[in-house]
């Protein structure tokens, strides 16, 4: 099942995607998605509704260097365990909105990533019980202004500019996250091509390990590595991330303009 979180009007609300059909649910947390899914008698058509970030994110916690040919590619040995970091609720856009260039970077790049999307509060789990907690899976785009990530000791600047997190355009509550394919095209290009199967360390693994260091809460999303093959964005750019059995996450490059004095 697909859900997603959409607005029409002043109304905002989660549906299952059907198609081009959007049918609304009574739910209106996300941890009622895990216990139940009831649609009301509306159905939409996808192009009446506009997206929002599938979830209400209190943070994202990324994982580094979870693909061996990425971390060659960057020149990095691989992890004996997750390396992890975080990008802010400040940084999440949705599918359709604008990824927005700093002047501050000189090269900022895409990264297609495969997202768990955490249904339940959980601490300290065990591996064996991450499903129980998963609402399920959508595509992201772990934006990075590489120039400053090279230049600073630790990652949270480069990664945490405004829009540099979009997420979506739904989310998949049944897929197996193993075996998937990821595909990142720029301009209809593609850039990248990978598959979860060549993670280091596996989605419910990492539930795991991140539930031993910090709480998870309902919507929290965890950002599981991204395939070789980065590169930059610019102005005008037109970004995919796909991830077959999920969905498309479409996203527009623009440079900020500065106001003028």
């Amino acid at each position: 099942m697909k859900i997603g979180r959409f607005k029409k009007g002043d109304s905002i609300f989660f549906g299952i995607v059907k198609g081009r059909d959007v049918i609304p649910l009574v739910e209106k947390r996300v941890s009622d998605l895990m216990e139940s899914k009831t649609p009301l008698d509306e159905i939409y058509n996808i192009k009446e509704v506009k997206f929002l970030p599938p979830t209400k994110v209190s943070k994202v916690v990324a994982v580094g260097l979870n693909y061996k040919a990425h971390a060659e590619e960057m020149g990095k040995p691989l992890p004996e365990e997750p390396l992890l970091f975080m990008k802010p609720s400040t940084a999440v856009i949705s599918n359709k909105m604008k990824i927005i260039l700093p002047p501050i970077s000189k090269r900022v790049d895409y990264e297609g990533e495969l997202a768990i999307v955490i249904g339940k509060k959980c601490k300290n789990i065990k591996e064996e019980e991450a499903k129980d907690v998963i609402l399920g899976y959508t595509c992201f785009n772990d934006v990075t202004a590489r120039d400053l990530q090279k230049k600073d000791v630790q990652y949270t600047r480069a990664k945490s500019f405004d829009t540099f997190a979009p997420y979506g355009p739904w989310i998949n509550t049944e897929i197996d996250p193993i075996g998937l394919p990821i595909t990142t095209r720029v301009n209809g290009e593609v850039k990248q091509q990978g598959n979860t199967s060549d993670m280091i360390f596996s989605p419910f693994f990492l539930v795991s390990y991140i539930s031993k260091i910090m709480t998870l809460l309902p919507g929290d999303v965890i950002i599981t590595g991204t395939p070789p093959g980065v590169g930059p964005l610019k102005d005008g750019d037109k970004v995919e991330v796909e991830i077959e059995g999920i969905g498309t996450l479409i996203n527009y490059v623009k440079t900020e303009e500065r106001e003028e004095a």
